[in-house]
C-alpha cells in the first residue's frame, strides 16, 4: 500500500553555490570547497561525539529539483539511462547523499569539506561514513567511467535545472 511519508529538517547546509551551473557533481569534485551545515537546536544533543569522525554521510532534499525524470542523460554520458542507475537530482523523490569531510564543530555548525550541494539545501540526516561498512572498492559500477578523475573535474550545467517534464 502506498503511503506519503514527511520528513522534517533537523537543518540546513550553506555553501558557495547559489546555482547548480559551476558546481562540482560529487563531493570528490568539491574536496576543497568549504560549507557549514547548520542543525537546528531542538537536534543539537544528537551531535554528540560527532568530531570523532573523519567523514559523514549528509542527507538532504534536492529543494530545487521540480521535475522527475524517468530517463535522463546524465553527467558523464551522452546517452540516456534509468534515473535509478544515475545520480541525477530528478528524482521520484528528490534525496541526496553526500559523504563530507568533517572539518570541525562549534556548537550547533559542522565545518565540511567536499561541498556538491546547492546554498540552503535542508538537512534531513547525518550518518557517520563507517569504511569498513561503506567502502565495497571492487564492485560493478555500471555504465559509469572506470577511473575517478572524472568525478574530480566535471562541473554541473543547466541540464537539471529546467521544468520541462521529458
Amino acid at each position: 500500500m502506498r503511503q506519503k511519508i514527511w520528513f522534517e529538517p533537523i537543518g540546513i547546509i550553506h555553501t558557495p553555490f547559489a546555482e547548480p551551473t559551476g558546481m562540482p557533481i560529487q563531493p570528490d569534485g568539491g574536496r576543497e570547497i568549504t560549507g557549514t551545515v547548520e542543525i537546528y537546536p531542538e537536534f543539537a544533543d544528537g551531535l554528540m561525539d560527532i568530531e570523532g569522525f573523519s567523514r559523514i554521510m549528509l542527507i538532504y532534499h534536492f529543494h530545487r529539483s521540480r521535475t522527475c525524470r524517468l530517463q535522463l542523460v546524465p553527467f558523464l554520458d551522452t546517452r540516456p539511462h534509468g534515473v535509478f542507475s544515475t545520480r541525477a537530482p530528478n528524482r521520484p523523490n528528490p534525496i541526496g547523499i553526500s559523504i563530507v569531510s568533517l572539518m570541525g564543530r562549534e556548537g550547533t555548525c559542522l565545518q565540511i569539506s567536499g561541498v556538491d550541494m546547492l546554498d540552503e539545501t535542508p538537512l534531513l540526516d547525518i550518518k557517520p561514513y563507517l569504511p569498513e561498512c561503506d567502502a565495497f572498492c571492487s564492485e560493478r559500477t555500471g555504465w559509469f567511467p572506470s577511473e575517478g578523475a572524472h568525478f574530480t573535474t566535471t562541473r554541473s550545467d543547466d541540464r537539471f535545472s529546467g521544468t520541462k517534464s521529458d
